[in-house]
């Protein structure tokens, strides 16, 4: 069994640094968590991070002065930094520095674990490697201005078995070397390019748009380059201490050809369904008007009722979750989170009282307006506190609380439900994903997925903690002013 990859954290304590821990446990990373400068000390002795969190500040020091600290001693070794806020000349002292990408609020889950994969992913494909043989060839390229033959002859054999795309510039943007696969996706001439300003040989406007910005307009130098043809590649723009920079180019078209086709499928079979599935409901109706039916027949048509329903249902969800997820919900207006939540209760109170459900709701006097979408929001909590109150035993407890931190609203459901699995939290937003102790229960499969995509569209963020037998806590996290999402982006 291959060993967990181990992320050490060095944040101060903070609900910044639970999120990331839960996070990155649930996608099965290790974590290790420094309480401050001496433990992470000894956490370097003791073990082999594969990458290293650090606080803008931590433990009383400045975060980069850390990690130029920790750079000398461990060269190879990927960091990211965790900032409050995303300040143009902090943002240049993290990039000058060497580091690839920082994380900033709001977070989302999705955001943290996917900033880790992609940084570790680039640190084992290109960066390890890459940090080697730079550093062998760093004290004569300091000297002279290009690279030796046998240095070169070093690091063309490394990037040339490359399948992606590959390209070293130096700090003026010359090119120092590229692989066969970047000169064939932009027609370029390897001998004749060398030692040229990038510029003056590329001329495609997304891959000169990333190399222009630097870093400094899109933090996380990446970029979607598309070529004529319809490919699609990802393209990721990195520092390298005292060389430059290296653009590599991943292709993507596939993933961007079956996320299309998945959308299309989806949305034309839902539409496609509604009409029949109208006739058949109208034609039972009509059944029964036409004669007497024995109670069998009648048992037949309720059975065919609550089936057309339930796809009925599962047909609307799916042509709400594409309107969502293609931004087309920009409604937004001054909204009261605890108002909406008071008449999802009243909705809600028959199941309540059927299963004898002690509601407890814990909700801070003079909570701030959302500029939110009502009817979206409704959905969330029609969603997820009608979940806590499904899942729920009889004579169970369902609580809720809604209070203010800062320039965002939290909301915390919790119930006493059976728990998810720690394999399960994962993917419980995916669509159609289905907890393995959840199997007695109806549903869709699309509730959460819809939920998540609404708080995403809000730039809010949305997690739960759960323990087997103990129950579930849902937390949402709103900013108070979300501003209004273009058409056609989510």
């Amino acid at each position: 069994m291959p060993k967990k990859d181990l992320i050490l954290l060095a944040l101060d304590e903070s609900h910044t640094l639970k999120l990331m821990d839960r996070a990155l446990q649930a996608v099965n990373y290790e974590t290790a968590i420094a309480a401050n400068i001496k433990v992470l000390g000894r956490l370097l002795q003791e073990t082999t991070p594969a990458l290293i969190m650090v606080g803008e500040t931590f433990d009383g020091k400045d975060g980069l002065d850390i990690i130029e600290e920790l750079s000398e001693r461990f060269p190879t070794l990927p960091f990211l930094i965790y900032i409050e806020k995303a300040k143009p000349e902090y943002v240049k002292r993290i990039f000058k520095l060497g580091v690839g990408a920082y994380l900033a609020p709001p977070l989302r889950t999705d955001d943290i674990v996917g900033i880790v994969e992609g940084t570790l992913k680039h640190a084992h494909r290109v960066g390890d490697w890459l940090r080697r043989e730079v550093k062998r060839t760093t004290s004569s390229l300091k000297k002279r201005a290009q690279i030796s033959e046998s240095e070169r002859s070093r690091l063309e054999t490394v990037i040339n078995n490359i399948h992606d795309n590959v390209m070293i510039l130096d700090e003026d943007n010359h090119i120092l070397l590229v692989n066969p696969a970047m000169c064939a996706s932009f027609g370029l001439n390897e001998k004749a390019v060398i030692g040229k300003p990038v510029l003056d040989v590329i001329q495609h406007p997304d891959l000169r748009a990333l190399i222009t910005s630097n870093g400094l307009h899109d933090p996380l130098q990446h970029h979607e380059v598309n070529f004529p043809d319809g490919r699609v590649a990802s393209a990721q723009l990195t520092p390298i201490p005292d060389i430059g920079y290296a653009v590599t180019l991943q292709d993507i078209t596939y993933l961007k050809e079956v996320d299309r086709i998945r959308n299309e499928v989806v949305h034309t079979v839902s539409h496609d369904l509604r009409s029949p599935l109208t006739s058949v409901i109208g034609y039972t109706e009509l059944i029964s008007r036409a004669g007497t039916l024995n109670d069998s027949q009648r048992d037949f048509l309720r059975r065919i009722e609550e089936s057309v329903q339930h796809i009925t249902a599962l047909i609307n969800d799916l042509l709400d979750l594409g309107s969502i997820e293609a931004g087309l919900d920009t409604r937004r207006e001054w909204v009261q989170l605890d108002g909406l939540l008071r008449y999802t209760l009243d909705m809600l109170q028959g199941q309540i009282n059927a299963k004898h459900i002690k509601v407890v709701t814990d909700i801070s006097p003079d909570i701030p307006a959302l500029r939110a979408n009502p009817v979206r929001l409704r959905q969330v909590l029609d969603n997820v506190v009608g979940n806590a109150i499904k899942y729920s035993d009889k004579d169970g407890e369902v609580k809720i609380s809604i209070h203010a931190e800062g320039d965002q609203i939290i909301l915390q459901i919790s119930d006493n439900g059976p728990g998810i699995p720690i394999q399960d939290q994962a993917h419980i937003f995916d669509k159609f994903y289905r907890g393995r102790n959840m199997d007695r229960q109806e549903g869709s499969g699309l509730g959460l997925a819809i939920v998540k995509s609404i708080v995403d569209a809000h730039q809010g963020r949305i997690w739960v903690e759960s323990n087997i037998g103990q129950g579930s806590t849902f937390f949402i996290v709103l900013p108070i002013n979300s501003p209004t999402i273009p058409t056609g982006r989510k």
